[in-house]
């Protein structure tokens, strides 16, 4: 064995620059490979949390412009939700939702003090927090009774709360808006946030602002649509119903958006799925590159030693001895270098994880986490480096048979 060593540490030493190379394209495939898996584990990682709290199995309902003319009325009309869709939501597809409810806003600036900011102010009923990917942080959130006496309350987002209360406590606090006095009653928070709104009852925005029974949105959670099919099935439903009440065609799809968080995480899923397989496929291809170079080397190797091999053979030496030499030096290569790939590329991805581990996008109220956790797992990288290995066995195999079977009068001749 020590004998085997020293031949193989000779043999590298004598062709330091190809070896090098070779290593180089070895090392180089692991290390791209590792780097690539972590950066898009950091995408991945940063959509799976936003996921995490969204609430799969709600949609939520915008008006919008008709497409198609219908019974007697033009395209391009503008459709308004009111109450009346909200009530054929909630009786007309009792099987399949649990819970309803809707928002109207209306544009306000929040002052306390000496501090304001610009805001939309949401009304909003109770259930609001069971179909939204929110967090209660401090008090409480509005309830039925505020609904029913029309309370002066707010509930405050925790970045709203920070402009207007950075030195005090905001619970139990009277804010002011456009001469109206609200008492921040809860703070709450929220992931990735486009456009944090402070929230009051639904029934007080409405008699304040004067909003009759128009309505913004309606939102509600839904029950029993478990696949792509019943969801589709269930909207073209629901399209025709609301069409039916806005005297707007059944299958005009642009009269209303049907946000549907479920299908939307199918989608995303299904992105998240390309986008793995996208890097897997070019860290497999920048692999295959290293697995060349060592084939080629080894070539090239028996080529130059194609007259040793002779006199091997001729002195006694078994082919299989000649078999094991090859082999054992490609392996050697493969191994030492696919293990410094692989270190290289997990401090790679641990430094990416503390320089960009937590990436988020904040705008003073806006704030969106894009990058989190670009890490691989060990396993993940132990066994690209073992196949990697393996593959240089068998690279190192076809040029070592090549060997065996020359014959010592032939290899003595070689140049």
């Amino acid at each position: 064995m020590t004998d085997l060593i020293q031949e193989i540490y000779g043999t590298i030493m004598r062709n330091k620059l190809r070896t090098a190379l070779t290593g180089f394209a070895v090392a180089w495939g692991i290390f791209m490979l590792i780097v690539l898996l972590g950066a898009g584990n950091g995408l991945i990682h940063a959509f799976e949390n936003q996921s995490a709290d969204m609430k799969m199995n709600s949609m939520k309902i915008y008006p919008g412009v008709t497409s198609k003319a219908y019974n007697g009325l033009n395209e391009g009309r503008n459709i308004s939700l009111n109450e009346s869709d909200m009530n054929i939501t909630s009786k007309r597809f009792r099987p399949n939702i649990t819970t309803v409810g809707a928002t109207t806003s209306h544009s306000g600036i929040l002052t306390y003090g000496k501090e304001n900011v610009s805001i939309a102010i949401n009304g909003v009923f109770p259930n609001h927090m069971e179909m939204e990917p929110m967090k209660l942080v401090k008090g409480r959130f509005i309830n039925k009774r505020d609904m029913e006496e029309m309370r002066k309350v707010i509930v405050l987002h925790e970045k709203t709360a920070d402009i207007l209360f950075p030195k005090s406590e905001g619970i139990g606090k009277y804010i002011t808006s456009q001469g109206v006095m609200y008492q921040v009653v809860g703070i709450y928070s929220d992931q990735n946030s486009f456009s944090p709104s402070a929230l009051v009852p639904f029934t007080t925005l409405q008699l304040i602002y004067s909003k009759g029974d128009s309505i913004d949105n309606i939102i509600f959670a839904t029950e029993g649509l478990t696949d792509q099919i019943s969801n589709d099935e269930f909207e073209k439903q629901y399209r025709a119903a609301i069409g039916k009440n806005n005297n707007f065609a059944p299958d005009d799809d642009s009269a209303i958006w049907i946000w549907n968080r479920f299908t939307q995480y199918l989608q995303q899923q299904a992105a998240t799925n390309i986008l793995n397989i996208s890097i897997w496929v070019v860290g497999i291809f920048t692999l295959l590159s290293g697995i060349v170079g060592v084939s080629n080397i080894m070539l090239i190797t028996v080529r130059e030693r194609t007259h040793e091999f002779g006199i091997r053979k001729a002195l006694g030496a078994k082919p299989a001895s000649i078999l094991w030499l090859i082999i054992s030096e490609s392996v050697v290569i493969t191994t030492f270098f696919g293990y410094l790939g692989m270190v290289a590329g997990i401090a790679a991805t641990e430094y990416m994880n503390v320089v960009a581990g937590k990436q988020v996008v904040d705008a003073g109220v806006f704030s969106m986490t894009f990058f989190e956790n670009p890490t691989v797992d060990i396993k993940i990288a132990i066994q690209a480096t073992l196949t990697l290995i393996i593959a240089g066995t068998l690279a190192g195999l076809f040029p070592a048979r090549k060997a065996v079977m020359i014959r010592p009068i032939e290899a003595l001749r070689a140049d």
